[in-house]
């Protein structure tokens, strides 16, 4: 398992930073490749399952995950949300914290665990890198599209 974390600092308000990032299927329009579907009635929180389809025909991959924690943002704390990965090919978790930055607007830290399957753990340090720089990518069109 291989573990990054993804920081952001905008002038946006927590709230509508936590509506961004927690818009599902907005993520697979900041992916290439994939798409998001939530298989869950809304609105969103603890509970809340959804799928992203990463590829192109049978080159695909399935990444299911589940809400285990839900708080969002209120005055004066944090937003935190807790996704647990299923999948068969990718497994793990993320946690995603929103809190007012000093001085105004929004301070983002996405923290991420992941295990891709048939990945040998000596890969980790690639998967990393390569989690910051999609997941970085992904965060940055969230925040800046929303």
């Amino acid at each position: 398992m291989t573990l990054f974390r993804v920081e952001r600092t905008v002038p946006t308000a927590p709230e509508e930073v936590w509506r961004r990032l927690t818009d599902w299927p907005a993520h697979g329009r900041q992916v290439p490749l994939t798409r998001t579907r939530v298989l869950t009635p809304g609105p969103n929180g603890t509970g809340t399952r959804f799928t992203a389809r990463t590829g192109i025909g049978r080159l695909s991959f399935d990444d299911p995950m589940e809400v285990v924690r839900w708080e969002p943002p209120a005055p004066g704390g944090p937003g935190v949300c807790r996704l647990e990965k299923s999948g068969r090919s990718v497994r793990g978790w993320a946690l995603v914290e929103v809190t007012g930055a000093s001085g105004g607007g929004s301070r983002v830290v996405w923290t991420e665990e992941l295990s891709v399957r048939g990945v040998p753990r000596l890969f980790d340090p690639v998967l990393g890198w390569a989690g910051r720089f999609l997941f970085g990518r992904a965060v940055d069109g969230l925040l800046r599209n929303g």
